[in-house]
């Protein structure tokens, strides 16, 4: 397996630097980051210079590699990540850009690019979340529309969404869990839609329940056939698990150099414990940049769908992450409690990420079902 970039992808790296270089002194100052709207507003407008500049399709036209390439270098530079942007970039737009008619990419796709449009993700139940094909929202088809009954919980960013990715039961009556599931695009401004936002433990929030009461979502917003959701959906979650988390891979490894840098600066560094520590998470977080690269060659050779492997990504890091967290409180101490601090709201929102995404329980089953080749549980 070929790790390396080719000459053509080296060049990429080159001008997207010159860019960045260019563009980042030019933005505004970064909003409050529990305020929502005005946070849609600047990361909308971040995609709306990468459009202007010829980068916004790098999550979908370009190879695997140039994706990866670009999201290393824009988090090296600090570039502002894609937030409000996330659903529409990295799950919903590339699973219409594999799944979709014609007709869908033309329709949903620019508007994603351009910054326009914000999707959000309407997956998760209150009684289907990690057993996700328990979902109960109903849709049933009433002449060219489906009429959709029920309620979404984590919801990202619904409260200032445009779309939705919606799963929904088509068939009640299918013979197994996974079959009747459809997935649809809705309009988030269509009547009978009650969005109520969840405040995390950061106290931001990204999250929302998503309330549906008789809402009418159009037959030709399904994505897929009807009854073939769950597959679609495995499109969606393999993007999620598999290259949707590669900038903060580099954002960690960023940190642990600022957190030696601090260490050296407050005298924790004269802890062997702590420095044998910081090193074996250097260590892990260099073997998940390697598993990172596996999996884009890997999608790159089968057509630009991460497979399994995004699931042994998603596994270690979740876990890596945490501990990276907890090393920089031991680091900082008294002040790892400071809320002002950007590490301290990350570390809240670490504890989320063996949950976020498939639990680390579902991820192991993946593993071993789909790649070990062990039997199912029973």
């Amino acid at each position: 397996m070929d790790l390396s970039c080719t000459d053509e992808e080296e060049e990429f790296r080159a001008r997207l630097r010159e860019w960045l270089t260019a563009a980042l002194p030019g933005l505004p100052p970064r909003p409050d980051p529990m305020d929502w709207p005005a946070r849609r507003a600047y990361d909308c407008g971040w995609q709306r210079r990468l459009h202007d500049a010829g980068y916004a399709d790098v999550h979908w036209d370009a190879s695997p590699t140039q994706r990866l390439i670009f999201l290393e270098e824009t988090e090296l530079a600090g570039a502002p990540y894609v937030g409000a942007n996330f659903v529409g970039l990295l799950h919903a737009g590339p699973t219409i850009a594999a799944e979709g008619t014609a007709e869908q990419r033309a329709r949903w796709l620019p508007p994603v690019l351009r910054g326009d449009d914000v999707w959000c993700q309407g997956f998760s139940e209150p009684g289907a979340g990690s057993d996700l094909a328990s979902l109960r929202t109903r849709a049933v088809r009433d002449g060219d529309a489906y009429v959709v009954t029920g309620q979404k919980i984590w919801t990202s960013h619904a409260e200032v969404a445009d779309w939705c990715e919606l799963l929904v039961r088509t068939d009640p009556e299918a013979p197994s869990r996974h079959r009747g599931i459809t997935w649809l695009a809705m309009p988030m401004d269509a009547p009978g839609i009650t969005v109520r936002p969840l405040r995390t433990l950061a106290g931001s929030t990204e999250f929302a329940e998503v309330f549906l009461d008789e809402v009418r979502v159009p037959v030709e917003n399904r994505v897929g056939e009807e009854n073939d959701g769950w597959r679609v959906t495995m499109v969606t979650l393999s993007f999620e698990r598999g290259t949707a988390f590669v900038g903060e891979v580099v954002a960690c490894r960023r940190l642990l150099g600022e957190l030696a840098r601090a260490a050296r600066k407050n005298g924790t560094w004269d802890d062997a414990v702590l420095r044998r520590r910081l090193g074996r998470l250097s260590a892990e977080f260099r073997a998940l940049w390697r598993i990172v690269q596996a999996n884009v060659s890997e999608a790159q050779a089968t057509g630009g769908v991460p497979g399994a492997g995004g699931s042994v990504f998603k596994l270690h890091y979740s876990h890596a992450r945490q501990e990276l967290y907890e090393a920089a409180a031991a680091v900082l101490g008294p002040d790892s409690l400071d809320l002002g601090r950007d590490w301290t709201l990350d570390r809240l929102s670490s504890l989320s990420y063996t949950i976020a995404a498939g639990t680390s329980q579902i991820q192991r089953n993946i593993v071993a079902e789909r790649i070990l080749g062990l039997p199912k549980g029973r």
